[in-house]
């Protein structure tokens, strides 16, 4: 059944590569399978009123899990929505595969916020964070689109400035997926789906990027899933959904373990009163796992 609610333990794994990763994760934490019957899970963010939104992009549809239950129709149909964050009003921002990035207001009203760079219409909007003086950052490949539609030439990561307009950042990756900010916003990490990396760069204070660098290379030939989506926590330790997994990195890029849950993720996000619970999307399914440390908190919760 679409979106069926359900709640069971499961055997999913944590591979401990530190002794650091016992601060995080207790060795006994369980995975726990809390939704299943979807397309293509995506694009979890978690809602001060409690509930956890996300995409399951194939079904063109935005979903609400309350704890109890589905809640179909929270967006249908939502332009084949991928990534989803809060902005500084807690309004819901969007990326929308058909081809842009839009806000749904308070009213429940879609706002198109970006759709065209220089008048050639975006790929195909992925993920997206909010920085908190207001802006937003987006990567655009072009996994919604076809060859035979693109218009730029190129797969671009941008910002959106507080008073509208649209900024190119780079244009360097292949096929640019999840970003992240640092706890301090002084560093941005932008994950490349096809080459199975992510680079750092440090953000200058106009809100544009200095030269990039490589930080975690997560080639794993043979190994199913790819760079994807990626959470930071309070401490600065960022979490990377990957090939089989979640890979946690220290901020130092030391990898520190990675969490296993029955099906390979494609993005994260941290929920629940003390933003403690990972919240996992996962193919089919939508899983969950207590931490010890909280996550970064979305929009106007921060």
């Amino acid at each position: 059944m679409l979106g069926a609610s359900v709640m069971s333990t499961l055997a999913g794994s944590a591979s401990p590569e530190t002794r650091e990763f016992s601060e995080i994760m207790d060795a006994g934490a369980k995975i726990e399978k809390i939704g299943r019957g979807f397309g293509f899970t995506e694009g979890p963010v978690w809602h001060p009123d409690g509930y956890l939104i996300f995409s399951d992009i194939p079904a063109d549809t935005l979903f609400a899990w309350t704890g109890n239950a589905m809640t179909r129709n929270y967006r249908k149909p939502s332009g084949h929505t991928n990534g989803n964050t809060l902005d500084r009003e807690n309004r819901l921002i969007m990326c929308e595969h058909d081809g842009r990035v839009s806000r749904m207001e308070h009213d429940g009203k879609v706002t198109t916020l970006a759709e065209r760079f220089e008048g050639k219409r975006l790929n195909s909007p992925n993920d997206v964070v909010v920085r908190s003086d207001g802006s937003l950052y987006f990567t655009d490949p072009p996994y919604g689109t076809t060859k035979e539609k693109e218009e730029l030439g190129f797969y671009g990561v941008y910002r959106i400035p507080p008073a509208g307009g649209l900024v190119l950042l780079t244009k360097e990756f292949v096929r640019p997926n999840g970003l992240a900010f640092s706890p301090d916003e002084k560093k941005l990490y932008v994950a490349d789906s096809q080459e199975n990396i992510v680079k750092v760069f440090p953000v200058n204070k106009d809100g544009t990027l200095g030269a990039g660098k490589l930080f975690a290379n997560m080639k794993s030939p043979g190994v199913d899933g790819a760079a994807d989506g990626m959470k930071v926590d309070v401490k600065g330790n960022l979490y990377f959904t990957g090939p089989a997994g979640v890979w946690v990195y220290a901020p130092s890029g030391k990898l520190l373990g990675k969490i296993t849950p029955p099906e390979v993720p494609a993005n994260v996000a941290w929920g629940d009163s003390d933003y403690k619970t990972l919240y996992m999307t996962a193919r089919t399914g939508l899983y969950r796992v207590r931490l010890k440390i909280a996550g970064i908190r979305t929009g106007g919760l921060r």
